[in-house]
């Protein structure tokens, strides 16, 4: 059986672009704590269902809800199906995100939009949709996934770094406008990370950025979820508008 200590037990926790990588170990991650969770994706159903009978499977309660959160509307249809679904959404991931890289000279408006639209407007349109209820209960929790590459650039990334840079920019706001309501709103800042969207490195590249990463691994998506769950804790009660870094020392 699951093991749900009492920390997110009876919370909802809704995390976008959970059917794979990251979002899907947060998801798992969360449940394991006990909390109810929504799995989003955009396109894969098959996929975030898969993610759902695992949750199930370990005990836990969860449900598979499409939505495009790149859409206002499809955001507002998200929220009343997640609430609908497990109640009132306690705990909002944005962990929606794609990458399109190109040097700045060679990239495209659309690359451009895609990334800033997926990255960063989906978190502002989720985390607007959801503080009525949070302002409500004086209660919530906002976790952004955001990266190193938005603290500190990298050729090729302009849009993904101006990405996450503005979400932890929305961090640190939003932090400040609800604190009063007992609402957190936290980033993380994963480094390189094993998932499907890092899998086609050459083994040379690889040799290159472990000779810069001080713990001289790549990290899990576990150690990013593990992150998550521990700022939606109550251990994290008192931490507000901050950024975990989760890189193995990669950007020390």
């Amino acid at each position: 059986m699951l093991q749900t200590p009492p920390d997110l037990r009876d919370k909802s926790a809704l995390v976008t672009g959970s059917s794979r990588g990251i979002g899907r170990a947060i998801a798992l991650e969360l449940a394991r704590h006990g909390a109810r969770v929504v799995v989003n994706y955009c396109r894969d159903s098959a996929a975030a269902g898969a993610v759902c009978h695992e949750i199930e499977a370990l005990g836990g309660q969860a449900i598979a809800i499409g939505a495009d959160v790149r859409q206002a509307l499809e955001v507002e249809r998200l929220m009343a199906s997640a609430e609908a679904a497990v109640g009132a959404v306690a705990i909002l991931v944005n962990n929606a995100g794609v990458t399109h890289d190109n040097l700045l000279l060679r990239m495209t408006e659309a690359e451009w939009d895609d990334v800033l639209a997926t990255d960063l407007k989906s978190a502002y349109l989720c985390s607007r949709a959801v503080l009525r209820g949070m302002l409500r209960m004086r209660w919530g929790r906002v976790v952004n996934v955001a990266s190193v590459i938005g603290l500190s650039g990298n050729p090729g990334q302009a849009n993904y770094a101006a990405a996450k840079a503005g979400l932890l920019a929305l961090t640190r706001t939003l932090a400040r406008e609800v604190g009063s309501r007992g609402i957190t709103v936290n980033a993380v800042a994963p480094g390189f990370v094993e998932t499907d969207m890092t899998a086609d490195l050459s083994e040379p590249a690889r040799k290159r950025l472990f000779d810069r990463i001080a713990l001289e691994r790549v990290g899990t998506t576990d150690d990013v979820a593990q992150a998550v769950a521990f700022l939606c804790s109550p251990a994290a009660a008192y931490i507000t508008g901050h950024t975990l870094v989760v890189d193995g020392g990669l950007s020390i």
